[in-house]
């Protein structure tokens, strides 16, 4: 194995490697609005009045969480065809990252929807306000800014975990700088590569989380 950096086989490899990091980004933002949707949709649930529905909700909530994600992307990927359901690496990847954030995204969610005063909700009822009204008028607007920082770190860590897809096939950066070091014995190059990309990307999605939490986060107080 060489061990000795080699520039130009650097910049050879790089537009491969890159084309993998389109991909992982590709994943990470589908999966990111996946997971911001189904989340708000599985928070509704969990505050469900009813046991019979917010109990479903709050089993499978728990049990995502508390399993890995590298194992559920098995299941969606290699179970889920023993059950006449057959997904694509690149779906597969998808529909993982986005239903274990959303559990997540679900919890930040809740806690958002906890703290809007208790005026807000009896100033809902005073005035005869219906639920989709209620939700999208009232509670929602002042829920959702709150957990702007928790949701963006899920976005960070979705960026990070994605390329956990390069262990169904998904060519993601990983992937190809794996890819790239089996057929040439040489991982420096590929790997640093790997990593200077993720900086990259990583550090501008921090930086766009902190902007959107300084521009709606505080606006409420």
């Amino acid at each position: 194995m060489n061990q000795d950096w080699d520039w130009a086989f650097a910049w050879e490899i790089l537009p491969r490697v890159w084309d993998g990091m389109l991909t992982t980004i590709a994943a990470t933002l589908i999966g990111i609005v996946f997971a911001l949707v189904l989340g708000l949709v599985l928070a509704l649930g969990r505050r469900a009045e009813s046991r019979w529905v917010s109990w479903p909700f709050a089993a499978v909530i728990d049990f995502i969480r508390s399993t890995p994600l590298l194992i559920q992307l098995f299941f969606v990927f290699f179970a889920l065809p023993e059950f006449g359901i057959v997904l694509d690496a690149f779906p597969a990847l998808v529909i993982g990252l986005g239903v274990h954030y959303a559990t997540y995204a679900s919890e930040a969610y809740r806690a958002g929807i906890d703290a809007v005063p208790k005026g807000q909700w009896e100033a809902a009822i005073a005035l005869n306000l219906g639920p989709p009204t209620k939700w999208a008028k009232v509670i929602l607007p002042q829920a959702i800014p709150k957990v702007i920082p928790a949701l963006g770190n899920y976005f960070v860590a979705m960026i990070k975990d994605a390329p956990l897809g390069s262990s169904i096939g998904v060519a993601g950066v990983l992937f190809a700088a794996r890819s790239i070091g089996s057929q040439t014995f040489s991982y420096v190059e590929p790997m640093t590569i790997a990593g200077i990309l993720f900086l990259l990307v990583s550090v501008p999605a921090a930086l766009f989380v902190q902007f959107l939490e300084r521009k709606y986060g505080y606006e409420s107080t």
